[in-house]
């Protein structure tokens, strides 16, 4: 493992599905530090803040009010300081349009949200090694059971 510690972002405006992916995360054999923001405007406030830790890697919803994933997206990618920042789109639509377009613009995965906690725990896992994998694979962009 490259670190002893990862440094996860997730930002769902859903308090049930942040708790999911939270307890979730606490399960898989990887160490992790999660921070919760319940919209895009709020993580990106965190993100331009001087005192945010850099996360090693960010979980961001489709859905959310105020500003979609889409315009988050958007905006992680214009700032350097988070250029290669894997962000990993976490969503319950799939529409193959979509899809394409986030890879466009960035986006390092997709993960369609599961409908079982135990598919989210090994989803998961398989988003965290790839995170940990500085020679990321390239050849996979959804992630899926």
């Amino acid at each position: 493992m490259s670190k002893t510690l990862l440094n996860v972002y997730l930002a769902d405006d859903d308090s049930d599905d942040r708790t999911f992916f939270s307890d979730a995360l606490r399960e898989i054999p990887i160490q992790t530090k999660i921070s919760e923001f319940n919209n895009g405007v709020d993580l990106m406030a965190e993100l331009l803040s001087n005192t945010a830790e850099k996360p090693d890697v960010i979980f961001l919803d489709l859905k959310m009010p105020m500003m979609d994933g889409f315009e988050c997206l958007a905006d992680i990618r214009d700032l350097e300081k988070y250029a290669d920042t894997p962000v990993i789109i976490y969503s319950t639509s799939y529409h193959p349009k979509e899809i394409t377009r986030l890879n466009e613009m960035g986006a390092s995965l997709y993960l369609q949200k599961p409908s079982s906690y135990n598919q989210l725990k090994t989803l998961l896992h398989k988003c965290l090694r790839y995170v940990e994998d500085a020679e990321r694979n390239e050849k996979e962009f959804v992630i899926s059971i």
